[in-house]
């Protein structure tokens, strides 16, 4: 009799194991889909963000120096990113998304309002940039899926695109979230705010053997100095109200305009230089320079195209930065 208390009180304290047991693994496995995103669990949103801005760093050999840039505006390719990266954080702490309408930008404060054009169908929104990339080169922005959604370039992946910068939101956002010490903050990540002209080109090192010039000369093609000119009007931006972090923004459409990509190998400030680059570059196909006013100087830019296709301009950039022209870029115009 005694044999079989013990017998039926070795049962009772193994089913409590066994329950215990049960109960641990539902708590883990519930912990963990808090944590990880895993099943059908909302990411948690904003809670450890924080205004950041970062230090230059290095991506597959290629450098990136993030900046407060409020004069920001670029046309490129822009791409999406989704469900790989649902639930995990991004580069400044949030937890991304891919059903909110935010950004991943290579060297924008985090967060900055930008707004994002679809180039060939007058698609506008405006969004939060809360990440860095893409780093595939060629790409300019990379979109959450939502955002792809409301632009309409979920099914092709890609699409043209004009990204401009909101500088009164962005300052606001960078404001609430540093208590009004924005500046402070850029200036303890060694960063200052980018007081440059921004255009549609990046200065490139010259060719192997070339020296650069130290200063660019107010000068036209000919030799001679030009009158200053104003600067081109920039194109109204399209706004909207609401939550930023919404899950739908409001879609505005803007004329569209027939545009074609160029991959753009190099900008120069004396003409000898881009003209060089260029007899060096014809191989790879129809090769031309281009002239930009900036102010009272002129920049050569150096461009390749137009390509037929993204296809083909992915290609052609591939084979100008192997030939040593490693911050070549697609450009769209």
């Amino acid at each position: 009799m005694a044999s079989t208390h013990r017998f039926l009180g070795l049962i009772v304290v193994a089913a409590s194991v066994l329950l215990n047991a049960c109960a641990t693994t539902e708590l883990v496995f519930h912990t963990a889909k808090k944590i990880g995103g895993i099943g059908g669990d909302e990411p948690t949103g904003r809670e450890d963000a924080v205004y950041k801005i970062g230090k230059p760093y290095e991506v597959s050999g290629v450098w990136y120096y993030p900046a407060v840039d409020y004069d920001y505006s670029e046309t490129g390719i822009a791409s999406w990113y989704g469900a790989d990266f649902h639930g995990r954080p991004t580069a400044n702490g949030e937890i991304y998304d891919m059903n909110r309408v935010t950004a991943a930008h290579r060297t924008l404060p985090m967060p900055s309002v930008v707004q994002v054009t679809n180039l060939e169908n007058g698609r506008s929104i405006s969004l939060r940039v809360n990440d860095r990339g893409p780093f595939k080169r060629g790409r300019i922005i990379d979109l959450s899926r939502r955002g792809a959604q409301l632009l309409g370039f979920e099914r092709d992946g890609t699409a043209k695109v004009r990204v401009e910068i909101l500088a009164a939101e962005s300052r606001r956002m960078a404001a609430e979230m540093t208590g009004g010490n924005a500046t402070k903050v850029a200036e303890k990540n060694g960063v200052k705010a980018a007081s440059r002209a921004r255009i549609a080109s990046e200065p490139l090192p010259p060719p192997p053997g070339m020296k650069a010039a130290a200063k660019p000369a107010p000068v036209t093609e000919n030799g001679t100095k030009r009158a200053a000119k104003p600067a081109p009007a920039r194109r109204p931006i399209a706004r909207r109200n609401g939550s930023l972090a919404a899950r739908d923004a409001k879609v505005t459409i803007v004329p569209v305009e027939p545009t074609r990509i160029y991959v753009q190998a190099g900008a120069f400030s004396q003409y000898h230089n881009a003209n060089r680059l260029k007899a060096i570059l014809a191989e790879f196909g129809p090769t031309r320079v281009t002239t930009v006013a900036i102010g009272e100087y002129y920049l050569f830019r150096v461009r390749l195209g137009p390509m037929s296709s993204l296809p083909e301009a992915d290609r052609v950039l591939a084979r100008v930065i192997g030939a040593g022209y490693p911050e070549a870029r697609l450009i769209v115009q």
